[in-house]
C-alpha cells in the first residue's frame, strides 16, 4: 500500500526547471533509495515534500493516507507524520540530549519542564535507536557523529514519523558506525516504518534498500526493485550513458622517489606519549599513486595531517623530499617544500565558501599574483580562468561563490587551488567524500592527468573499490603502523582488510 505519491511535480527557479513532472511512490514499511547526481533534482523533491518549498510554489500533487496535503510550512509536513534529516545536523551542541531530543515539546505544566518525564521520554527514544547506555543529560557536542546522528533519528521518530528522510547520512560517519545506523534502519522496517534514503554510496543502497528511483535532469528516469538491477545499470541511468569502466586506465613506469618517509612517527598534540603514527616508513614516486587504506582510526589522516604541517604533534624520524631532507612544521613550510593536502572536510578545511572561486583557487599562492602588497585583480582573475577550464568546474564564471556549487565542483576548486602551488606531491584525502558518480569520474581524469605531469599522489580513501581502482600500490595502516605495502597485483579487498585488522 502506498503512504505517499508525488505525481506530477514542477519546481521551477528563475531561469531553471529543477523537476520537470516528476512522480514518485513510496509503500509502506519499504526502504526507498532515491538516486541521481547532482542537480538532478532530489533534493528539491525533498525540499517539496518537507514543507520548505510551500504548495502553490510548485506545480503537482502530494497524497499520502490522509488525503492530498498542501503544506505551507516545515511544522505542517511534520504533523503529516514526515521528518527529514540533513547531512549536516540540526542539533544544538552545547545542550543535553534530553534537551535537543524533546527541544520545541517539552512536557510542562504552569510553565515549568518536568524533566523527570522528560529524561524518561528521552530514555525510551534512544532505547530505540540502540542508544541505551548514553544519559539524557550527556552534552550533545561530547558524542561522536555517529551517535548525534541517531539522537537526529529518535528526535524524529519522538515526533511519530511514518516517513523518515535521509539525506547523505552516513558521509561522515565511521565504518562502524554506518553498519550501526543500516542495521537499525532494517529494523525500523520490520517495525513498519518507511524510509526516503538518499546517497551517493551506491554498496550502501544495494545493501539496505527494496526499490531504487532514478531522477537525471530534473525527471524521473525509473523507479526499479533492487533485486532486479545492478550497479552499473544504475549509474548509466543516473549519467545517461553506459559506464564501461568507472576507473582510468592508469599505466605506471617507476620513477625517481619524491616523497620518502624514514621511521616516521606522530605524537598525539594533547596527550604526548601517545604515538598516532608508529614508526612507518614509504616512499612515493613521481606518476605514481599511492593508495591509504585502513579503519578509522588507523592513523590516516593524522598521517596526512602531520606531513602537511598541521597536525601539532611532535615527530620523530625523517622526511626527505627528492632526497633532501626536510623539516615540516608549518603549513607554509610544507608548502614551500611542494606538499599539498586536500582535506578530507572541503566545506571547514578546504574552502571559504562565502568566497568566489577565483579568490578560492588564489589563496594559498597569493605572492604570485601580489606586488607592492596589493594583488593583481587581472592575474587573480587569469589563473580562476585557467583552472575553472582545467578542472572543468561548472560555474557561470570565477565570480561564482564557492559556497553556491555542487559537491563535486567544490571538490574541483580545492583542487584547483593547490594545483596553482605546483606541488610535487599532491596529498588527496577522501577526494570522493559526498559527490555523484559523474563528478567522481571527472576527479579521477584530473588525478590521471596529474600523473602524467609528474605529480606523486598519496590518496586516502574509505572505498576499497576506489583504493583498488586507482593505487599503483597501496600501504595499509593499523593502528598507527605500517601494516603492509601491497603491490596493486597483489591487492584484494580481503588482503587489505586483513592487514587493516592486524591479520597475519
Amino acid at each position: 500500500m502506498a503512504v505517499l505519491e508525488m505525481e506530477g511535480i514542477v519546481k521551477e527557479f528563475p531561469g531553471v526547471k529543477a523537476l520537470d513532472n516528476v512522480s514518485f511512490s513510496v509503500q509502506r514499511g519499504e526502504i526507498h533509495a532515491l538516486c541521481g547526481e547532482n542537480g538532478a533534482g532530489k533534493s528539491t523533491l525533498m525540499k517539496v515534500l518537507s514543507g520548505l518549498y510551500a504548495h502553490g510554489s510548485y506545480e503537482g500533487k502530494i497524497m499520502m493516507e490522509q488525503g492530498e496535503q498542501m503544506f505551507k510550512t516545515i511544522k505542517d509536513a511534520e504533523h503529516a507524520g514526515i521528518a527529514i534529516i540533513y547531512q549536516e545536523l540540526a542539533l544544538v551542541k552545547h545542550m543535553t540530549v534530553a534537551e535537543n531530543l524533546i527541544l520545541g515539546n517539552e512536557p510542562a505544566r504552569f510553565g515549568v519542564i518536568n524533566r523527570h518525564e522528560m529524561y524518561r521520554e528521552t530514555e525510551k527514544w534512544l532505547s530505540r535507536v540502540g542508544l541505551k547506555g548514553v544519559s539524557p543529560e550527556t552534552i550533545t557536542g561530547t558524542l561522536g557523529i555517529g551517535q548525534q546522528q541517531l539522537i537526529e533519528i529518535a528526535k524524529a521518530l519522538s515526533k511519530n514519523a511514518k516517513i523518515l528522510i535521509l539525506d547523505e547520512p552516513t558521509a561522515a560517519l565511521t565504518e562502524q558506525e554506518v553498519d550501526i545506523l543500516l542495521a537499525i534502519l532494517k529494523e525500523f522496517r520490520n517495525q513498519g516504518v518507511t524510509c526516503i534514503y538518499i546517497s551517493h554510496k551506491l554498496n550502501e543502497v544495494f545493501d539496505i534498500a527494496d526499490k531504487i528511483t532514478i531522477l537525471r535532469d530534473g525527471k524521473t528516469i525509473g523507479t526499479y526493485q533492487t533485486s532486479t538491477i545492478t550497479e552499473d545499470q544504475v549509474i548509466a541511468y543516473m549519467v545517461g550513458r553506459e559506464m564501461t569502466n568507472r576507473y582510468p586506465d592508469i599505466q605506471f613506469n617507476p620513477k625517481e622517489v619524491v616523497l620518502s618517509l624514514k621511521d616516521y612517527s606522530v605524537y598525539h598534540p594533547d596527550f604526548h606519549h601517545k604515538k598516532v603514527i608508529n614508526n612507518v616508513s614509504l616512499e612515493v614516486r613521481k606518476g605514481e599513486i599511492l593508495g591509504i587504506a585502513g579503519l578509522m582510526g588507523s592513523g590516516r589522516t593524522e598521517l596526512a595531517m602531520s606531513l602537511f604541517g598541521a597536525y601539532g604533534g611532535k615527530t620523530e624520524g625523517d622526511v626527505y623530499i627528492e632526497g633532501e631532507y626536510a623539516r615540516i612544521k608549518t603549513t607554509q613550510g610544507a608548502i614551500r617544500k611542494g606538499i599539498a593536502l586536500v582535506s578530507e572536510d572541503r566545506k571547514k578545511y578546504g574552502l571559504v565558501l562565502n568566497m568566489d572561486i577565483k579568490k578560492n583557487v588564489t589563496l594559498p599562492s597569493l605572492k604570485a599574483i601580489t606586488s607592492f602588497g596589493s594583488i593583481n585583480q587581472n592575474e587573480e582573475v587569469r589563473y580562476g580562468t585557467d583552472y575553472l577550464r582545467k578542472l572543468r568546474i561548472k560555474a557561470k564564471s570565477v565570480e561564482t561563490v564557492v559556497g553556491t556549487l555542487s559537491g563535486g565542483n567544490q571538490q574541483k576548486v580545492v583542487i584547483g587551488k593547490w594545483l596553482m602551488t605546483n606541488p610535487k606531491v599532491l596529498i588527496l584525502d577522501e577526494p570522493t567524500r559526498g559527490i555523484d558518480i559523474g563528478a567522481k569520474l571527472e576527479i579521477y581524469q584530473i588525478m590521471h592527468e596529474l600523473l602524467n605531469e609528474g605529480v606523486a599522489i598519496i590518496m586516502i580513501s574509505s572505498e576499497l573499490p576506489e583504493i583498488l581502482g586507482m593505487s599503483h600500490r597501496v600501504a595499509v595502516l593499523c593502528e598507527g603502523r605500517l601494516a603492509a605495502t601491497l603491490p596493486i597485483k597483489e591487492a584484494t579487498q580481503e588482503n587489505i582488510m586483513k592487514a587493516a585488522t592486524g591479520g597475519v
